[in-house]
């Protein structure tokens, strides 16, 4: 049995893995090293084994004398937002996009999403006892009402007379974001709603979905879909064709409109971006690019290539105030692309933004090592690189090795591999001036790597 990982996305691993034991460790040394304010919320996706992991971080936390609260099957940005405005810290059991046989804690302390710096604290923390007077347990049922009136009261009715389709599946804030978009003015046309659970990656979205979308699209008068991944904290948004945008435009887009000054995000986001802001580089995961917001002054946001996005200042939109959210969240983004969409098309704010076209997906199923093992290999010298290079028939210009390997080439394209920090996977970012070249760079370089691993 493979042992849990605790890292940038929190505590990660098989199902099987995540005993009481191994999950009461982790919330016993979260509560020892990280502050918690006035207890901690619990909250869950709909993967089969979350109510059950819940339940073990809530024995373990109320063994621990705190005092927790429990939220049911919520979002993650919804449990984050009730727990940081009751002053709390928060445990969200989730595997995000990765499949069911997986699950995780996403933790946070009062002030939002764990740093780096309480990583290693619960890291050195690990195996502490904590014996003290048993803690109360309670139950909080208005986390996604919450969560909404946020939005509401920003947003007002700014989707009057839209028609909007919601690939629901199995995330978590299907209900909530239905509820949401019609009390904005929309009228939610649901699809595809799963009462098994569906790994949605809106980083690396399939080539199965792409086409379901688009035949969804074509079967209804709809201005958009939209959709988040398990845990509702990454968008995904398409045009009325059901194209997909990717979620760094949808973050530039959304930076665009917040009026916001200065971009906080990792190096596989699109470079585009660069024109349009004032741009701080990270490595991939939102604590790194909590940690580059918190180093900015001013309006900043922050965004991931899979389109969470983390508000960093007290902006105004259509209705009124919204107030920061320093969390990973799938509604601003979303709201922010379809109110400006009421004036011109999706599509029409997409062909608005720089000419630089991302495209991403994974291998699965690849071993860790493996994977360290060829990025490393290719690291090492600038002629196994021209080597690999040869697919793409282009010649290297500059590396960057923060995270991963990302080679941009001397006619601007980039290339970037990257291992997974949570998941048996090896992630491939590329960006070129064209879209279609974009997907042919994409196919071209997965097969070649698939080849290089399988030798």
């Amino acid at each position: 049995m493979s042992t849990p990982k605790f890292g940038t996305s929190g505590l990660r691993g098989l199902v099987t893995a995540l005993t009481p034991d191994c999950v009461g460790q982790h919330v016993t040394a979260f509560i020892a090293s990280c502050p918690i304010g006035t207890g901690i919320y619990i909250g869950h996706d709909l993967r089969p084994s979350s109510p059950e992991i819940a339940e073990m971080v809530a024995s373990a936390a109320m063994a621990a004398g705190v005092r927790v609260t429990m939220c049911g099957a919520v979002p993650t940005p919804a449990l984050a937002l009730g727990a940081m405005s009751a002053g709390a810290a928060a445990v969200m059991i989730t595997g995000s996009h990765i499949p069911a046989d997986r699950n995780g804690l996403k933790f946070y302390t009062p002030a939002g999403e764990i740093t780096k710096a309480h990583e290693q604290a619960i890291l050195a923390a690990l195996g502490k006892a904590v014996t003290v007077n048993p803690g109360t347990l309670s139950q909080n049922d208005q986390i996604c009402a919450q969560y909404n009136a946020r939005y509401i009261a920003a947003y007002g009715q700014a989707l009057e007379g839209m028609r909007i389709g919601l690939y629901a599946h199995s995330a978590v804030g299907r209900d909530q974001l239905a509820d949401l978009l019609t009390a904005l003015g929309a009228e939610v046309v649901i699809l595809g709603w799963s009462d098994t659970f569906i790994p949605v990656d809106t980083e690396a979205v399939s080539p199965a979905l792409r086409v379901q979308l688009r035949k969804w699209a074509a079967m209804q008068d709809l201005a958009a879909i939209v959709s988040t991944d398990g845990d509702g904290d990454r968008p995904l948004v398409t045009d009325t064709n059901g194209i997909v945008v990717p979620g760094d435009i949808l973050g530039q887009i959304t930076a665009q409109a917040l009026g916001a000054e200065t971009a906080v995000t990792p190096g596989s986001s699109n470079t585009g971006v660069d024109q349009i802001l004032s741009v701080r580089r990270t490595k991939i995961g939102s604590p790194y690019v909590i940690a580059g917001m918190e180093a900015c002054e001013g309006k900043i946001v922050g965004y991931e290539a899979n389109g969470g996005f983390l508000l960093g200042f007290s902006a105004q939109g259509p209705n009124g105030p919204l107030p920061p959210l320093m969390t990973r969240d799938a509604v601003l983004p979303m709201l922010a692309v379809l109110s400006a969409a009421s004036q011109r098309s999706v599509a029409e704010l997409v062909a608005d933004q720089p000419a630089r076209f991302t495209a991403a997906d994974r291998l699965q199923n690849v071993a860790t090592d493996k994977a360290l093992a060829l990025v490393h290999t290719l690291s090492e010298t600038q002629e196994m690189r021209a080597a690999f290079l040869r697919c793409f028939e282009g010649q290297e210009a500059e590396i960057d090795q923060t995270d991963g390997l990302r080679i941009t080439l001397q006619d601007s394209r980039i290339v970037h591999l990257r291992p997974s920090g949570n998941a048996p996977e090896l992630r491939l970012y590329v960006e070129t001036d064209n879209a279609e070249a974009a997907q042919d760079m994409l196919r071209i370089g997965l097969a070649d790597i698939s080849r290089r691993i399988e030798v």
